[in-house]
């Protein structure tokens, strides 16, 4: 436990008799982080607290991790929308308790549902946010949200914890590579992304949240409104880097009723006769907005993975979880410990194809049971079953393709439980075999699916609109949700929705 107090600092003196070489280096860190870290009082509370850096650093550390996740990531292409967003998050910082923070707001250009934010006060929301919130006020309750992690310094906290946990993490990966590879996640600026904050902490940001909200005009029910809208929603991570909102904001339901508590206070507090909540203005804003996979990273559709920017597709079997990731793409039989994996290797030139993929699956602990070359799609390829051993001991078996393609290779690896794998080779092999070029025309037709703003007839259900507007590509319980309402709450005439429209 680490006491501070007021103008003081605290030391360590450590007392070396016979501690082993990694007890050493481990009070050795112990050392360094207490000499670098210290008392900073927290801009909300007025408390002291031990932190790891001070605001110089916190703000050096956000600037560094947000020209990688600009880099990994990327922004959405939609320059008024940017604006917008980044216009919003200004105003409500500039009365927040840090309004002297070089703040940034920016959407990212990925389809999970979440909102997140850097030490520093760098503020990001996905585009797969965006479709489910229902109005201005919804933006700006996610974007204070944020904004609260930043100036009660979650943020910094959240990652204090994280670097101590690693202490034993990094004395291990003196001796151990293993051990000094998933250490070193923790050092890249997006691992940030996946630092979970405690209860209280969510509760606090709700509250500010909902007070930058209203202060700033907006009306503060929309932190409870996204709140109650995400907490509906079963979304899990999307593999990018970026897990989902609900994966990072735990127990999302009882803050729905405590964050009432919040408003209420507001509402008797502030004189204020009306807020904005702008929900035809923030619709039309998000008029077009790409929903699920934007087409340069590849689209999903159904079983098939299509990549019109490389000109390729192929198809997995029917039935199984297909996940499009920033470094590939996986799909999971429901169920089974079995697995599809496709993934791109640029740069090998005319590299052997065979010596190649022995090469890489031996690493991977693999030796080669049959193989040979073959044509997939007309295309150069070398194909092979492979077994290896888990480190519990448990036999696997890999159905392999190398495929050269446009100066690049792709990998195409299907692995399975020995005992399972005669079960899945047949499938493995019509996956492999799928792979095949796009012509011109049809790469040309595939498009990403859009929002677009519809007006209920009479006699539609969210049924209806599902199967007619996105060939039910959003499921009808999804598409009330994204709508604000409850699924058997049918939607009436006269209303206007967001759809998902398929290209």
């Amino acid at each position: 436990m680490n006491h501070c107090r007021a103008g003081h600092r605290t030391g360590l003196v450590l007392r070396v008799t016979s501690f082993s070489l990694s007890q050493v280096l481990y009070q050795t860190l112990l050392v360094l982080v207490l000499a670098f870290g210290g008392c900073a009082v927290n801009p909300v509370t007025g408390g002291r607290e031990f932190v790891l850096m001070n605001e110089t650093q916190e703000i050096g550390m956000g600037r560094d991790a947000d020209v990688q996740i600009r880099r990994e990531i990327g922004l959405y292409e939609d320059d008024g929308l940017q604006r917008y967003v980044e216009e919003i998050g200004l105003t409500l910082a500039s009365r927040s308790h840090r309004p002297e923070l070089p703040w940034s707001f920016a959407i990212v250009d990925s389809p999970a549902v979440n909102a997140f934010a850097l030490p520093g006060g760098f503020v990001y929301l996905t585009r797969g946010i965006m479709p489910f919130l229902g109005d201005e006020a919804d933006l700006a309750g996610v974007i204070g949200h944020e904004i609260g992690h930043v100036t009660a310094r979650h943020t910094v906290q959240a990652y204090t914890r994280a670097r101590g946990a690693q202490l034993g993490l990094l004395v291990g990966s003196v001796v151990s590579p293993a051990a000094r590879a998933v250490g070193g996640l923790a050092e890249t600026g997006l691992g940030v992304l996946f630092l979970r904050y405690g209860r209280d902490a969510e509760l606090q940001a709700d509250r500010l949240g909902a007070e930058y909200a209203a202060t700033s005009g907006w009306d503060p029910t929309g932190v409870r409104d996204m709140l109650s809208t995400l907490s509906r929603m079963n979304e899990g991570s999307d593999g990018r880097g970026v897990p989902s909102w609900m994966s990072t904001h735990p127990e999302a339901a009882d803050r729905v009723e405590r964050v009432g508590q919040t408003l209420s206070e507001l509402r008797t507090r502030m004189d204020v006769t009306e807020f904005r909540v702008n929900r035809r203005g923030y619709l039309d804003r998000i008029e077009g907005l790409i929903y699920g996979d934007n087409s340069d990273q590849g689209i999903v559709r159904g079983r098939d993975f299509l990549h019109p920017e490389l000109r390729f597709t192929l198809r997995f079997p029917d039935g199984w979880e297909v996940l499009n990731t920033e470094k590939e793409v996986l799909a999971r039989q429901p169920g089974q410990e079995v697995f599809l994996s496709l993934q791109s290797v640029a740069g090998l030139g005319k590299r052997d194809l065979e010596a190649l993929t022995i090469d890489d699956m031996r690493r991977d602990g693999y030796r080669l049971d049959i193989g040979g070359y073959v044509s997939v799609g007309g295309l150069d390829a070398f194909v092979g079953t492979f077994t290896g051993v888990r480190s519990n001991n448990r036999q696997l078996k890999a159905r392999v393709a190398y495929i050269r393609y446009q100066g690049s290779v792709y990998t195409l690896v299907g692995r399975a439980d020995v005992g399972f794998y005669d079960l899945v080779e047949l499938e493995f092999n019509d996956t492999i075999y799928s792979f095949r070029t796009l012509g011109v025309n049809e790469a040309r037709e595939i498009r990403p699916n859009r929002i677009h703003l519809y007006t209920v007839q009479k006699g539609d259900t969210w049924q209806s609109i599902a199967r007619r507007a996105a060939q039910m590509i959003v499921a009808p319980d999804m598409l009330a949700i994204m709508n604000g309402r409850l699924v058997d709450e049918e939607p009436r005439a006269g209303d206007l929705l967001k759809i998902v429209v398929g290209q």
